[in-house]
Order: C-alpha cells, then structure tokens, then sequence
C-alpha cells in the first residue's frame, strides 16, 4: 500500500520506547538527539516518540502534519520497502523547511524488520544535523538520495568495469543468491551468465560507446552463487568514458512476472470461453463484468449489462450473502431476456468490492437427463447400474425382457446371484462376473459373450460390456452393465460359418472342409481317401434337367453319409464329385469291403419325380499310411487320378492309387507335350459364349473360351488340357495366344458389322505371377485396334486370394491400360468386401454352384442376394454364370443381377457360328 496513504499513531509510551531504543542499537546519533520512530507496512501506521515536532522545527504542530512530515522525508525508504529482506539498514538526509521558513537538514537512519525473509516495516531514529555539521551541497544530496534509492530498488542492479563486478546493490546480493557483496564483487561479471546470456548481452554492451548509452530490454539466465537459473530482464547502461568503462546493469526477475501473466492470461482465457456465466457485481448486486457466457445464457450483451441490477438482468432475486449463507452453491429457475425460464446453479464467491457469480445453465443438462432416461428406456440393450455393494441398483425394461425378468425382480440382487455361463458351458466364477471384475480392477469389460438361462428355461446369448459409472471414481463403486441378444446373430453366424464349410445343395462337406480335415489329419494313423465320381450323371441333368439332377446328388448324399461312420468325413467336391475320408478301414480287404458297400448302397434305385434312376459310381481310392507326408491336395489329385483310372476301365469300379497308375501319368505328360506344339500348329483356337444384359436380353459381351482339336484325339475339353497347362509355365503361353486371338477377332467383327461387344477374357493364377502379362495385354491393344473399355480380363477369386498383395499390383497395372477387371468363380474363395474395394475391380462373376438349383433352394437364393448386394455396394457390376433354365433366368432378373451366361442363354461356339 502506498505509504502517503498511512494514518498517524499516538506517540508511543515509555515501555514502548525502552523496546524501541533496544531494537535500534547502533542507529542513534553520536552525541545527538534522535526521535525513535515505527513504520507498519501492513496497516500503514506511523508512530514515533514524543520531541518529533522539536527535531522538524515544527513546536506544537498537531500529530497529523507532524505524520505527514515524516511520511514525505522517509518516502525515499518507504516506496519500495516491501522488496527489501529484513534487517538491512539504510541513512539518508533530507532537507526541510521549519516553522519559522529556516531550511534545516534532517538525517534519517533506519533499519527493515519482519519476519523471515518478509518485511513488514521500518524502526528508525530521526535528528536534526547540528549546525555546526557542515551541510551537503545540492548534488551530494542528490547523490545520497540515488544511493538510498539505488540500496532499495527492488531491482538488481550491478555496476561492472572492465568485466569485473564492482557493485552490487542489495537486491542484487538477493537475487545472486549471495550473503555479501565480497561473494560477488571482484569476479567477473560473465561467471553470473549461461554462456548464451553472455554473448548476448556482450553484443549489446560493444554498441555502448558513449557515457548514458543503453540497450534495450535483454532476456537472459542468471547463474546464482548456489549453481541455480533465473529468468531475467536486464538493461546496460555505459557510465564512465573510453579508458575504463564501467557499465551499470539492472537486472529484473521475471520469472513470477511470467507466471503471474501466464495465470492472468490462463484465468481471463477461462473467463472467456468458459461456458458458464460469470457475473461479478458490486456489494448492491451493481454488474460490474459479464462475460461472453452470461451474453449467451441470458441474451444481454456485456455493454448493456454493466452498470444494472443483476437480479433484472437473470429475471430473480440474487442475493451474493444468500447464496453463502446457503454453502455457497444453490439451485435457483431465472429467466433470459425472452423469459425463457433457465435452470440455473448459482455458485458465488465474495470480493473485496463485490461479489462473484458462477451462473451454470443446467437446463440442457436436465432435458438431457430427462431423454436420456427416455432413451435408456426405450433401448433394446439391457442396461443395468451395480451399486458399491454389488447389488442391482437399476435396470431398463430391455434388461428385464432380454433376461426374462421384470425390473422390479431385478433391483436389490446382487450381482452374483446372476449366473453366467462361457461358451464352453461352464459358469463363470463370481470373481470373474464382468461387474465385478470392473469393481475390482476399474477396467472395462468389452464384448465378454456368454449364456443365460431364463426362468422359462431358454437360453439366451449375450455380449456384455461392463465399464465404471465414474471413470474418475477410482474405488470403482458403481459399474454399467450394458448386453444385447446376440441368439440370433451367433445362430446366423454359426450356419454361415456352417454353409461357408458345406456345400449348399447336399450340405455335406465341401472341397475346403474336406482339404481342412485331411491337413488336420494324425499323421500317426492310418487313413483312407475315396473319390467318387457318378457315372453317366451327365446324361442325368441333360435329359431330365437339373432340378432332376440336384435331387439325385442330394440322395447320393444322403446314402454316403449313412454308409459312412460317424467320425468320417463325406463332402461334395462339386458337381457329381463326392469324397469320403475314413480312418475305420485302412487294410486291403477292408477298404475293398467299404468301396464295395459304397457302390452298393448308391446302386440301390433312386425314385425322383415318378422316375426309377439306377446310378453307379466310379470311385478312386488312396491308402494314407502313417509317415505318408502328402498333402491334403495330393491326396485328393491322387484319388481323382485312380477315379479317372476307374472311370477309363469302364466306371462302375473302384481302382487303387499304386504304381500301375504311371501310365496314366505318363499319358498326360505326352497330352502336355502335345499341347506345346498345339500352340504351333494351329490346334486352339477361341469359342465365344454370349453374356447377356438381363434388363434389355440384350448381348453386350462374349467371353472367350479355350478349345482344342488335337489331330489324334478330336476335341480335348479343356477340363483335361487347362490343368495340364496350369501345371507348366505353358499356361503364360496359351493365355497370351487366346488374348491376342480373340481380341483381333473381336475387333475385326466390330468394326466389319458395327458391333459394340466385350471381350471377356480369363487369366490364370500363372500368368498372375508371370512379369510379361502386363506388356503383352498393352501390346495386344496397341496391334489389334480393340479398346482398352471392351476388354474385360477374369480372374479366379481363388487366384486373387492366394496372394492378395501381388494379385494387387498386377491389377493396379492392367488397371493403369484402361482395361475392365472382373472376379471370376465368387464364393468359392475367402473374398471380402474390403478385399474387392481394395482391388478396384469392375465385376463380380457368381460361380454356378450358387446359380445351379436357384429358383428351388431358398438358401442358394439368399447367398446370390446377399453376393449382389455386397457387389452393388462397391459398384461392380455382377454377373451370374451357368444359367441352365428359365426359372434361373428369371429369378436372377428379381434379384437384380446385371448381367448372365449360360446354356440357357447360349453355349460356346466360334465366332463363325456365334454371329452368323
């Protein structure tokens, strides 16, 4: 507090004075008389012993001029008294005028006291100088004055010359650190510097070449005496001329500054963007700030709100002393200056002028309260609230219907009295309850699936999530229990994960079960594989048609699946393939014995649609030993390889994967390399089917399909020769052959009759691999004039799936010529929606298992839709292959398929014939 503003004391009595002059010793006057006197910084209070009027000249002045006196010759002392330590002594001399107008000088020594390292006021002694002191001249004064003030400043200032310390005033001894100026003076003035501050200032300090030149404010690090930093602001000033400068420097703290303005601007950001309305007012409810949430909470802007009555502005009495008398915080309703009504909590604080009012706007949080048991209320996940005991404290009527219980059932249980059970059927411990482990640990619980059993005996699966109330509450009392009904979902998934493992027409095993189990197999044991393959089932679907042809596969099925035992494994490997996997008869005669008692029970007649079918089968069977290391693929290209055999001997039979079979094999190697000079020879050549547009039965595309006239053997299906292609690097060469043969014939046709066709053509997983793919496709669109948009290059989902990232960057670069990408064979693979975003393809081929039996099998129906759904999500254009009936052809139309090929719609035939 400033010192003008201190109140005169009564003359201190005679037990004062003796503490007093005790206090002072070592301050009196040699042989003078002094007036002790008592500075309180605290209250401001001056007092003093009686004869202070004598000393000032001023006999019988009263009590407050002689304060007023005193105030104004110690206010060199008193301005900054704060910033000074205890116990530091200080003389000055002032002069005065006395009562009678003679000048007189009075000499004032004084000494700070307080408590620790905090002062709270000055003792002193005041005297007249005796005339016959000589008196000081006008400067000398004024230097006493600049010494009294320079000791006082509550900033450091140090005076260098030559780079050494030569003075260092209090304040400086204090913020270096140091118990006396010799710790200090004489060492350079660089060894209280980081290096960085040094040459800093050093830089300011060569541009001072005058006497009274100084630098601006410099930013430096102070190194006290103890090793420790500070912050500060300094300011040079060069006092002396060219033969020794000596510069004075004046050095601030700023490190309480900093954080002082750090929290000014921290809290004025906080009062601005805070979203509670903070009102200060005075002690009459007069608003002296209002700040930018109290404008949006109430509709006054600050400029209209100072200077008015709170309690108008908020539309209620508000009374600052209420509130406090109340705890500090109340609940009140106000209004905003529409009449909104507001629910409002009302925290206030007293200021030393005023009041401060903290004004929370609640009313969107109780409307949201109240939605949210709303919400909560009409959720279908169960919701229920643990309390600290580990009783149910709440439930929503959706926990009630989900368990099978009303709410009111539920409340008061405790948690463990619900019992839970994992999915390998055992009850989960109490300690493990997803509630309580949060109670427990504090951790949430995500997705814990388990089962209970309702009172009315069903069973009921559900995903749990248990997380605290209060995620700050860290005794973790209170835990959310949030499950939904997932016996639906986990039913779906699980006859997914079943379809996705079984053929769909017969729903044994499929060819990738059947693979599973036979990688899975003990290799410590013995097995037996049998391939089987109908005969003359063909001739079946060609002359009855395939719903026909689908009831018998079923039936077939059927009596596999009785034929063999209950840990063998039946599957359908497509078409009129099935195979069994046995580890029951693994000696000669038994096996015999089983393909025998197979072949008998599918020869038994079979009644479909008033007709008595006789069927065979051509069955190829391979002994697994014990150490054999086969893979499941060998195993089942070697039965496929002795069915074959069988079915060359005349079907009917069974043939025994052995030795004699090299033949068989060395049969296929001469057709392999029959096929390398077919290439040469002109023996293949390209049969087109059409791909019809399903909403306009328009043809918009054909697909170019591989055929070969051996000159020995006649037409060779490609079912034969592709494998054995596929097998050799043979495959990159014939593909390249039927890309640039077809396109130039495509292109021909469609410039020579204006058609405006597609050309589908299909890549193997070989030409996949094979580095040249990419150029030959950009040279056949360069040599043959077919555009890069009529081209449509098929790839296998399984191809596209044995190697996603390579499969990638090969169609990232057939996508860079402007070619179209087509998935070929879908379902039969692993493909997923984000695998067929990720590659950017243009169309999704269906395989014709899913197609074949469609307009009679729901389940196939339900597949095909979910496949058009998934490829219009991502935009591709879907096709269905293997149409063989109207009905097929029209359902497809229902399901919105784009695009189909098929028998139905046109078999294979050359282009002769196709466009006749």
């Amino acid at each position: 507090m400033e010192a003008d503003a201190a109140t005169a004391g009564e003359p201190a009595g005679d037990a004062a004075a003796t503490a007093l002059r005790a206090r002072l010793a070592g301050l009196a006057p040699e042989g003078g008389t002094g007036v002790i006197f008592s500075f309180d910084a605290t209250d401001t209070t001056l007092t003093w012993l009686p004869g202070l009027d004598a000393v000032l000249g001023l006999p019988g002045a009263p009590g407050e001029d002689l304060c007023e006196q005193l105030l104004a010759l110690l206010r060199p002392l008193t301005a900054n008294l704060r910033a000074v330590l205890p116990a530091r002594d200080f003389e000055l001399e002032q002069s005065l005028e006395t009562a009678t107008g003679q000048p007189r000088r009075i000499r004032l020594r004084a000494r700070t006291v307080g408590e620790r390292s905090r002062t709270t006021g000055l003792l002193g002694v005041v005297y007249a100088v005796p005339d016959e002191q000589p008196g000081k001249s006008e400067l000398a004064e004024l230097a006493d004055r600049y010494r009294v003030l320079v000791e006082l400043s509550p900033d450091a200032i140090c005076v260098h010359e030559g780079g050494f310390v030569s003075y260092v005033n209090r304040a400086a001894l204090d913020l270096l650190g140091a118990g006396s100026a010799a710790e200090v003076v004489g060492r350079p003035f660089t060894d209280f510097l980081t290096d960085g501050s040094a040459e800093r200032l050093a830089g300011g300090v060569r541009a001072l070449t005058e006497p009274g030149a100084g630098t601006g404010t410099v930013e430096a690090v102070l190194k006290r005496v103890d090793g420790s930093k500070l912050a500060v602001e300094t300011i040079t000033v060069r006092t002396s001329g060219e033969n020794t400068p000596s510069f004075q420097v004046v050095i601030r703290d700023v490190t309480g500054r900093r954080a002082v303005a750090d929290a000014l601007r921290t809290q004025a950001a906080l009062v601005t963007h805070v979203s509670d309305a903070i009102i200060a007012t005075t002690g009459a409810g007069i608003v002296t700030s209002w700040n930018p949430a109290a404008a949006a909470v109430y509709g006054w802007s600050a400029t209209e709100a100072v200077g008015r009555p709170a309690a108008e502005l908020v539309g209620a009495e508000l009374d600052p002393e209420a509130v406090l008398r109340a705890g500090g915080v109340v609940e009140q309703a106000h209004r905003n200056r529409t009449g909104t009504a507001l629910s409002v909590r009302v925290s206030a604080a007293e200021m030393y002028d005023g009041y401060v009012l903290v004004c929370a706007d609640e009313t969107a949080r109780r409307r949201a309260e109240q939605r949210y048991r709303t919400v909560v209320g009409a959720l279908d996940e169960g919701v229920m609230v643990m309390g600290p005991t580990g009783r149910l404290e709440s439930a929503n009527p959706a926990a009630g219907r989900i368990l099978g219980l009303t709410p009111a059932d539920l409340i008061g249980v405790p948690s463990t009295m619900l019992a839970l059970f994992d999915e390998a059927g055992a009850q989960i411990p109490d300690e493990e309850l997803p509630s309580v482990r949060t109670r427990r640990t504090g951790l949430t619980q995500n997705g814990r699936i388990a089962r209970w059993r309702r009172p009315d005996g069903r069973d009921v699966w559900i995903s749990v999530t248990s997380r605290l109330l209060d995620p700050e509450d860290a005794a973790g009392a209170t835990a959310v229990v949030s499950f939904t009904d997932i016996t639906e979902r986990r039913s779906i998934s699980a006859r997914l994960a079943h379809d996705a493992t079984h053929d769909p027409l017969t729903r044994l095993a499929n060819r990738t079960l059947v693979l599973d189990r036979l990688d899975r197999r003990t290799h410590c044991q013995a097995s037996t594989v049998l391939f089987l393959d109908l005969d003359k089932f063909k001739l079946i679907n060609d002359s009855l048609g395939h719903s026909v042809g689908d009831q018998v596969l079923r039936i077939v099925g059927e009596r596999l699946r009785h034929a063999a035992g209950a840990e063998d494994v039946v599957g359908r490997l497509g078409g009129d393939e099935f195979v069994v996997v046995t580890q029951a008869a693994t000696e000669d005669g038994e096996v015999r014995a089983l393909a025998g008692h197979v072949r008998a029970v599918l020869a038994e007649p079979i009644v479909v649609h008033g007709r008595q079918l006789h069927l065979d089968a051509s069955i190829g069977v391979v002994l697994v030993g014990p150490d054999d290391q086969r893979s499941a693929e060998d195993l089942l290209r070697d039965a496929d390889v002795a069915m074959y055999q069988a079915k060359a001997l005349g079907g009917g039979r069974f043939e025994l994967f052995d030795v004699t079979l090299r033949e068989r094999m060395q049969r296929r190697l001469r057709l392999e390399q029959d096929l390398r000079e077919a290439v040469h020879n002109g023996q293949l050549w390209p049969a087109y089917q059409p791909v019809v547009d399903l909403r306009t039965g328009e043809m918009v595309a054909v697909e170019a399909l591989l055929r070969w006239t051996h000159p020995k053997h006649g037409e060779i299906s490609p079912v034969e020769f592709i494998p054995l292609a596929e097998e050799s690097e043979l495959i990159n060469v014939i593909g390249k052959f039927v890309l640039r043969s077809a396109a130039r014939e495509l292109a021909r046709l469609r410039a020579e009759r204006g058609l405006d066709l597609n050309l589908k053509v299909n890549l193997s997983v070989r030409q996949l691999d094979d580095p040249g793919l990419v150029p030959a496709v950009r040279d056949v669109l360069a040599t043959t004039g077919l555009p890069p948009g009529s081209l449509c290059l098929e790839i296998t989902e399984s191809a596209l799936m044995r190697d996603e990232a390579a499969a990638a960057a090969v169609l990232a670069s057939l996508r860079e010529l402007g070619v179209l990408l087509a998935i070929d064979d879908f379902g039969t693979g692993y493909s997923s929606l984000a695998q067929l975003r990720r590659l950017t393809l243009d169309t999704l081929k269906i395989d014709r298992s899913f197609i074949t039996g469609i307009a009679e099998s729901r389940d196939a129906a339900a597949i095909v839709t979910s496949i058009i759904a998934m490829a219009h999500a991502v935009d591709l254009t879907v096709v269905a292959e293997g149409v063989e009936t109207a009905e097929e052809l029209a359902l497809l139309r229902e399901l919105d398929c784009d695009q189909a090929q098929g028998y139905h719609l046109g078999r294979p035939a050359a282009a002769a014939d196709l466009f006749r």
